[in-house]
């Protein structure tokens, strides 16, 4: 299906920003150059102009825009199973004679086998490599159903080529970070380290952006730890994985790898620290706490993780004991510039969310970049993403249902201005996973429900923008 807004005349100049031929290239050219002071204002620009409601009633966006439906969960997928619910976080990798290779995520657990892929929740298909996958179930007992697929669209033509499942028997996959050798890592954002059959989960695994619709083999990476993943992100320069952790006491972790892009060879991890102040709540939401203001540069130290496969699901209780911060709920992280950026997406007075910036160096330092005051402009970022020209383009997560907001995509300019990009015009579900194509034509993003992935193409412009 494809519904389309008046088209453009023509496309702007869109600037070169491919350092690779990785999804990683996409950094947040010029996010280092926001100002604290444009970033508190929150002010309003519109340089799309104002959305255009969608006579197909799924997602409005600014006129010359279109998008396409690339898949909708239950579709027959190209290896016979179905396309799972829950679309989460994902990526986009260049793949073979142009065409793009998307590894998306699918927040599915055991319990959710209706929307899972096997046409039978508890019977595999006949050439379905149960060995394959991670926690396929015991006897009568049902499989975990969470995981990837991986889709291989081809923007010449605007079709799916490939569709299908690329890990299985996982649990609630949510989101992840591309890795500059071309691999997904997904992570497990789940409450229930062991299964009920005593199978490890809260772990980390790596998926290939291969378009050969096979299933690839299971293997944690346990070096990562074992909690409530939410997202990572590398610095290439160093090889160490910065990792969130979607919970209101969450940590932020880091691995130094034993060998540089291997995290299956094992590492150390560790937990962020204020050198000056132990244990600290960063989540500036406790009247009778100290709030850390924005633009202040703080020292970092780092704390050893032990046993961070504990099952008892505590290593961010012990991490603060010991000293580490505290976020609230750790959700999307990216590196860019020599810099990685993170949304606490319920963090702030009013619970709207923040954005962290920790800087590597001798010694690391973290900063409070951005806390959006008392406004309706953005609510709770979660999956973020880096566009071409150098904006932000931020998923909205939590609904605050008695404002009568709904979803939308908001960019935010590097000064910190904030604009709209398409709003959720089906329901009240979250946008999930947008993702930039390699050569940045195309914005590709998840509805979670009803589960449709969609692919954006428009008159995107360069940065500089006028205020309206």
């Amino acid at each position: 299906m494809l519904i389309c807004a008046p088209k453009h005349r023509s496309m702007l100049p869109r600037r070169d920003f491919l350092k690779s031929s990785s999804a990683m290239a996409l950094g947040l050219l010029g996010l280092s150059r926001f100002t604290h002071a444009a970033a508190s204002s929150g002010r309003a620009i519109a340089p799309y102009g104002p959305l255009v409601p969608d006579p197909e009633r799924l997602l409005d966006l600014p006129e010359g825009f279109s998008y396409r439906v690339l898949s909708k969960t239950g579709d027959v997928m190209g290896d016979g199973l179905k396309v799972p619910g829950k679309p989460d976080d994902m990526a986009a990798f260049p793949g073979p004679d142009g065409k793009v290779i998307l590894v998306c995520n699918h927040e599915l657990s055991f319990n959710q086998g209706d929307l899972g892929p096997l046409p039978n929740p508890r019977r595999f298909p006949r050439r379905f490599d149960r060995d394959a996958a991670y926690d396929p179930g015991e006897g009568r007992e049902a499989p975990y159903y969470g995981g990837t697929t991986n889709i291989v669209y081809d923007p010449s033509t605007g079709e799916v080529d490939q569709h299908f499942l690329s890990l299985f028997g996982t649990d609630r996959n949510c989101s992840g970070g591309a890795m500059p050798w071309g691999t997904w890592i997904t992570c497990e954002e789940t409450e229930n380290l062991t299964s009920p059959r005593g199978r490890r989960h809260g772990y980390c695994f790596e998926v290939r952006a291969t378009p050969d619709g096979k299933l690839q083999q299971a293997v944690p990476l346990k070096a990562l730890g074992r909690c409530r993943h939410e997202a990572v992100a590398l610095d290439p320069d160093t090889g160490i994985l910065y990792l969130t952790e979607d919970r209101n006491d969450g940590l932020l972790y880091r691995c130094i790898p034993n060998e540089k892009g291997n995290f299956a060879a094992g590492g150390t991890l560790q937990a962020l620290a204020l050198e000056e102040r132990a244990s600290v709540d960063l989540r500036n939401y406790n009247p009778n706490a100290e709030h850390i203001p924005e633009g202040q540069p703080m020292k970092v130290r780092w704390i050893d993780m032990e046993d961070p496969d504990s099952p008892k699901d505590d290593m961010r209780i012990r991490g603060h004991q010991a000293g580490a911060a505290r976020f609230a709920r750790g959700e999307g992280i990216f590196y860019s510039d020599g810099a990685l950026y993170m949304c606490a997406t319920d963090g702030g007075p009013t619970r709207q969310g923040q954005i962290y910036r920790i800087l590597p160096g001798e010694p690391d330092r973290l900063e409070l970049f951005l806390q959006p005051g008392e406004s309706d402009l953005l609510n709770n970022g979660d999956n973020l993403t880096a566009a071409p020209w150098g904006d932000l383009i931020i998923c909205e997560d939590l609904i605050n249902e008695h404002k009568g907001n709904t979803p939308h995509l908001r960019g935010i300019t590097s000064e910190g201005k904030i604009y709209t990009l398409a709003r959720n015009a089906l329901n009240n579900s979250e946008f999930a996973g947008s993702t930039f194509s390699p050569d940045g034509s195309t914005l590709f993003v998840n509805i979670q429900n009803p589960g449709l992935t969609l692919a954006i193409t428009g008159p995107w412009k360069d940065g500089n923008r006028g205020s309206s």
